[in-house]
């Protein structure tokens, strides 16, 4: 006979012991102790340094599920301590672990600030006037806030960017098809989107409930895109900024569309570009603001065509007003040629690099200026314990233009085999330059940098040629710790989360080059050809420059002829074939 097993009170204790214990361990890896993929990003340490972002997969997620909330893994959100707020100039970040909110469109529970909630707040607050300089807005929200004030009775001004202007919404199928691949791509989308019962057909109430252009046109909000000014648009009207009443400024780096407020609305596991948005209050600075509204409204849509874009607007200085007891710069772009480069919004940047005595931390988009990547080496080589840091949109980062190559220690000839005008990679090179990992299709979109902790540079302006000598844009410099703080928390937030050093797809790029170039592309930067005369070459030397054709090149030769010499970049825009990227390209390479 069996003798009957049976437990001790001891041994019960032992046992629920154990069981705490491995409750406890189970609960310790899902909070984040172990390594682990949020929705948003991916921890570093499950990536090699070398991995290249695209190898990388994307745990958890399902992209069968039609439902986008059923496609993410549970997420227990547990949001960090908010940091107090500047009186008058208030921070928000669309990825801030400070915050959550529920996506009004994909219906997901997620880290944030509501940035399309934030807007349409302060629109909500305009009693007399409404004025809005924005690149692209699509999100809904924002169009219905627009809308009901211009009925209220506000005075409402609006300006875009005119690639983003056309109704898609009535666009037959033809029309969509007879578009270049990036535009049908995003009509077609816009579409899906705006066929809320799915039957392949817009009707006017769908689009009343969703198209923002269409909710515009059929409320007569007066609105007007750069073409106002008699050219099919000079530059890019990038800015992002809003003018309620006399009072309140609302800027940053946000453009007012899905893809940069809330995520790709089809990728279920996108949270959006990473973005900031200032709302200030200050009459002074929207004074300024006005300014270069005005600008570019001229007498609105369908008057005189006296709109001002680009180099055609008067050029603004750089100036300073107080907010409270908080100094604020701000300064408009673009500057172009004829403008001394000190008192340009990149010569702002380069001047606002050379206050830092401990520490510069960079989160930027583009990262093309020279000068500016020059300014760093200046500092770094006179005060080697100053610390630089950055994070750099990988889209751009790994370019052959980009100065993140510089502060690498690395060059990459072009498709011509030629490197950048100026290009100067570092002797030592920096190992705290990153690139942070994100869901594909998600951009580091900031604009930012952050100078020993109490000096914050942001707004529109890539930190390029481009956007200092053909854009509109907006820059401010705000010397405050509290704001600072804000910036240095998203800048670490992404620091922590990035992939540091060049990719292995860059240093296999950089060692084929000189296969590709056999020609000794590094000898093209340390011996540049001399540059061409515009106002004295012949049609044939004038071939030898990058981006001219031959057509091109005749075209030159006869406005010279008509007009008169050129006396800086800015005079060849009228000439048939420039455009804003062949300026840039021609910097350097020519005289007058």
């Amino acid at each position: 006979m069996k003798q009957k097993t049976t437990i001790s009170q001891r041994d019960l204790v032992l046992l629920g012991g154990v069981l705490v214990l491995i409750l406890g361990v189970g609960w310790w890896l899902s909070s984040g102790a172990g390594p682990r993929v949020d929705p948003g990003t991916i921890a570093v340490s499950e990536l090699d340094p070398g991995q290249d972002k695209s190898e990388t997969d994307l745990e958890g997620y399902d992209e069968n599920v039609e439902n986008p909330a059923q496609a993410l893994p549970p997420e227990e959100l547990k949001p960090i301590a908010p940091l107090p707020q500047h009186p008058q100039i208030k921070v928000y970040f669309n990825q801030s672990r400070a915050q959550t909110y529920t996506d009004p469109y994909r219906k997901i529970k997620r880290y944030g600030d509501d940035l399309e909630q934030t807007i349409v707040d302060q629109i909500d607050q305009a009693q007399r006037t409404l004025d809005l300089s924005v690149h692209e807005l699509n999100l809904p929200a924002i169009a219905q806030a627009i809308v009901r004030k211009h009925q209220a009775g506000v005075r409402v001004r609006l300006i875009m960017e005119n690639s983003y202007t056309q109704d898609l919404g009535l666009l037959t199928e033809a029309q969509v098809a007879g578009l270049d691949a990036n535009a049908q791509g995003r009509a077609r989308e816009l579409r899906r989107y705006l066929d809320i019962n799915g039957d392949k057909k817009l009707t006017p109430d769908e689009l009343r409930q969703r198209d923002a252009i269409y909710m515009f046109n059929q409320a007569q909000v007066p609105w007007i895109d750069d073409t106002e000014d008699a050219t099919k648009g000079q530059g890019i009207m990038h800015n992002k900024y809003i003018l309620v009443d006399d009072n309140l400024l609302v800027t940053g780096s946000t453009n007012q569309t899905f893809s940069d407020v809330h995520g790709d609305r089809t990728v279920p596991i996108s949270r959006g570009n990473t973005n900031n948005l200032l709302v200030v209050q200050s009459p002074t600075l929207v004074n300024l603001y006005r300014q270069d509204f005005v600008q570019m409204w001229g007498d609105g849509p369908g008057g005189q065509k006296d709109s001002r874009f680009g180099r055609k607007k008067t050029f603004m200085p750089a100036q300073s007003v107080q907010v409270g007891a908080t100094t604020v710069g701000v300064q408009f772009s673009p500057a172009g040629a004829r403008i001394d480069p000190s008192l340009t919004t990149n010569g702002t940047i380069v001047r606002t690099l050379g206050r830092a005595t401990t520490a510069v931390h960079l989160a930027l988009f583009v990262f093309s200026a020279q000068e500016a990547a020059d300014a760093l080496l200046a500092l770094k080589t006179t005060n080697p314990s100053l610390e630089i840091s950055g994070v750099f949109d990988r889209n751009f980062s790994y370019r052959d233009f980009s100065e993140t190559l510089d502060l690498w220690g690395l060059s990459l000839p072009g498709r011509t085999c030629k490197l950048e005008t100026g290009n100067r990679p570092w002797s030592t090179p920096l190992k705290t330059i990153t690139v942070p990992v994100l869901p594909e299709g998600d951009k580091m979109h900031h604009k930012f940098v952050v100078v020993d902790g109490r000096i914050v540079l942001t707004g529109s302006h890539n930190w390029s040629k481009a956007a200092n000598d053909n854009n509109d844009e907006n820059t401010l410099i705000i010397e405050d710790p509290v704001v600072a703080a804000h910036y240095e928390r998203e800048y670490t937030r992404l620091f922590q989360r990035g992939v540091q050093g060049p990719s292995s797809k860059l240093k296999t790029k950089i060692a084929e080059a000189p296969k590709r170039c056999p020609q000794g592309e590094n000898q093209a930067a340390a011996a540049p050809q001399a540059a061409i005369n515009l106002n004295t070459a012949a049609a044939a030397t004038l071939e030898q420059l990058s981006g001219i054709s031959p057509t091109t090149a005749r075209a030159i030769v006869s406005y010279r002829e008509t007009n008169g010499p050129f006396r800086s970049l800015a005079d060849l825009d009228p000439v048939q074939g420039i455009g804003p990227k062949t300026l840039e390209r021609l910097a350097g390479q020519v005289t007058f």
